[in-house]
């Protein structure tokens, strides 16, 4: 499956942005997406994740109430709508794709290393 992220940009502190990811050239649905984030000079550090149907999410602490992470599989599209941004939010953002069938704990769902194919990344800038 191939992913293109979207959706990023400059906004002030206080804002609201929603990201897209895009996925092509397989069924969308059978995909956990998650969705990561790396400032500079820091690793890259998961924001939330998805399962295939939609049913279950999981978000990082730092991303609890100000992140909402949804998926249209009609339109082959996971959502990361971030609110009241805050400079520290900004980051490269990351969509990425986990093909794993059988449920896993939630911790799973933050390892970078258990998603098989990474969109090229958007960025988020959030100035005071």
């Amino acid at each position: 499956v191939q992913l293109q992220a979207s959706g990023g940009g400059t906004v002030e502190a206080g804002g609201s942005l929603r990201l897209d990811c895009v996925g092509s050239g397989d069924i969308f649905s059978n995909y956990s997406i998650g969705w990561f984030r790396q400032a500079p000079g820091k690793e890259r550090s998961v924001v939330a994740a998805i399962s295939r149907s939609g049913g279950r999410t999981y978000y990082a602490d730092s991303a609890k109430g100000r992140f909402t992470i949804s998926r249209e599989n009609a339109k082959n599209t996971v959502y990361l709508q971030i609110n009241s941004l805050k400079p520290e939010d900004t980051a490269v953002y990351y969509c990425a794709a986990d093909p794993q069938r059988t449920y896993r704990a939630p911790s799973y769902y933050f390892r970078p290393v258990v998603y098989d194919y990474w969109g090229q990344g958007t960025q988020v800038t959030v100035s005071s």
